[in-house]
């Protein structure tokens, strides 16, 4: 009997990792993105925590992806958080040299395979200057990077990093808390002392940016919109 199921394997690092209790509530947007698809479509979630495109491949975490990865399923390629840490030789990656080096191994492990690859640039950080006003983003070089990769590798992009831009402008630094692992003490469990965390995501947070990953799949339409419910254009 032929299998109907789709497969999303998601290369990537905290933001989107399956998180469990012990770290609740950080949650991942790999976590909560089977809430925008079909039912055929089966996320397999490899993000790991700290991961860049050089460890996340040293840690034998892309040979997993490769070993399972076939015909038709897609490849979601998201790093840049790590990458950026020059002061970790384990992770650091040059964004113009090896950090596009690598994002076109990733891409050959995906059409070696006929599985499709979809590069996804990292979502933003709350670096608000002001109440209003976000400061440079800490990854614009890696941004760059990544649609130069997807430009001349012609792999379809999703620009996470400028819409989650968007929307932290529109809900300001306050408005916005709500999305990260930003909170007071005595909250939750995990955190008796609060956190003020501007990078990792709580529930709230990774619905709003897994439902931007969504939004750009369907503006890719093809293949990409086919991932998605039927009734997803009244949701993004």
């Amino acid at each position: 009997m032929e299998n109907l199921t789709t497969r999303i394997f998601w290369a990537s690092d905290s933001t989107v990792q399956t998180n469990d209790i012990t770290t609740y509530p950080q949650t991942g947007i790999g976590q909560v993105f089977s809430l925008y698809t079909k039912e055929r479509v089966k996320v397999c979630n490899h993000a790991k925590n700290g991961r860049s495109t050089k460890s996340f491949m040293d840690e034998g975490r892309l040979e997993a992806i490769e070993k399972e990865i076939g015909e038709g399923d897609f490849l979601f390629i998201q790093f840049g958080h790590n990458d950026e840490k020059s002061e970790d030789p384990s992770r650091y990656t040059e964004p113009f040299s090896t950090f596009m080096e690598n994002l076109e191994t990733y891409i050959q492990v995906a059409r070696s395979h006929k599985a499709n690859p979809v590069l996804i640039t990292p979502l933003e950080r709350r670096c608000f200057v002001d109440e209003k006003h976000l400061g440079m983003g800490a990854h614009s070089d890696y941004v760059a990077a990544m649609k130069q990769t997807a430009k001349n590798s012609q792999v379809p992009l999703v620009d996470l990093y400028s819409m989650s831009r968007c929307e932290l402008k529109k809900a300001g630094e306050i408005g916005s808390r709500k999305w990260y692992m930003y909170f007071d003490a005595n909250l939750y469990k995990n955190y008796p002392e609060g956190i003020l965390d501007n990078t990792h995501l709580r529930h709230e947070g990774a619905v709003l940016y897994a439902g931007l990953v969504a939004k750009g799949l369907y503006e890719l339409d093809g293949i990409y919109r086919e991932l998605l419910l039927e009734e997803i254009e009244n949701y993004l």
